[in-house]
């Protein structure tokens, strides 16, 4: 099934791209929520290469929790509660008008955790054009720095979805993009410990949700299982950027062994 589908969305791009060729020639594609430009004004400001995460190869017995959408005050402070008590660490994906919002809930307890760019709005990063994307993770990045005094290096597009534009601004911004491995069932709770546990794999990266629709608390009451578990099966909770440093101590191994 995921053949299937990975050829259909290769397919799907390449007939997205054909058409737009066919409209406006190979000189110059349209800087929106399809496509970037080659040789636009935008990309004199970076860096010309934007790393895109899903999952990290590592030795290492780690995976990345990451929640979405926050923070908010009925959900957030009980995942941070779950985390305080198995000592584990997480990243959290913010939006940057409900950090603003609820920051008295939340400034104090980010602290040992890793918070990403998850736009000031969470708006559809897809198709907007580039200045648009560069204002919705700029007003983000500048949330994160007044309310927890810290630069984030990392940004998740809502829903997952990345038009050129906004790696165009991801990389303006000199962002990471991180997206996921595996979304918490979060329709299948009798089964969602056990789901999770049989499915994270070292360098994996998990999607949760501290924001949403009632079907997400599924994994909010289910934390401490789920960390328990994972800990049970030898894995250990780290923050993306902790995953990503594993994955360059084990190249630096492998170059230093060759």
């Amino acid at each position: 099934m995921g053949g299937g589908l990975a050829a259909g969305v290769g397919a799907g791009l390449a007939l997205s791209i054909e058409r737009q060729l066919n409209q406006y020639g190979s000189e110059r594609l349209p800087l929106g929520g399809g496509y970037a430009a080659a040789g636009d004004g935008w990309h004199a400001s970076g860096s010309g290469l934007v790393r895109t995460i899903w999952h990290v190869p590592t030795t290492k017995p780690w995976v990345a929790l990451t929640f979405d959408d926050g923070p908010g005050p009925k959900w957030t402070p009980r995942v941070l509660d779950a985390l305080d008590r198995a000592d584990a660490q997480a990243t959290f994906f913010v939006v940057g008008k409900r950090l603003v919002q609820h920051a008295a809930v939340v400034r104090d307890r980010l602290q040992r955790h890793e918070v990403g760019n998850h736009t000031w709005s969470h708006c559809e990063l897809g198709k907007l054009d580039a200045e648009k994307a560069f204002d919705q993770l700029d007003r983000c990045h500048n949330a994160i720095k007044q309310v927890l005094g810290r630069d984030a290096t990392l940004m998740r597009p809502p829903w997952g979805h990345l038009g050129g534009a906004a790696l165009v601004a991801a990389d303006r911004m000199g962002y990471d993009v991180t997206m996921w491995s595996y979304v918490m069932p979060e329709q299948n709770p009798d089964g969602l410990v056990d789901d999770v546990c049989a499915n994270a794999k070292p360098g994996s990266i998990l999607l949760a949700h501290d924001v949403g629709r009632d079907s997400r608390l599924a994994v909010v009451d289910r934390l401490d299982r789920i960390v328990a578990g994972l800990r049970a099966a030898g894995l250990e909770l780290v923050t993306v950027s902790q995953l990503m440093a594993a994955r360059s101590a084990d190249a630096s191994a492998v170059e230093a062994r060759a």
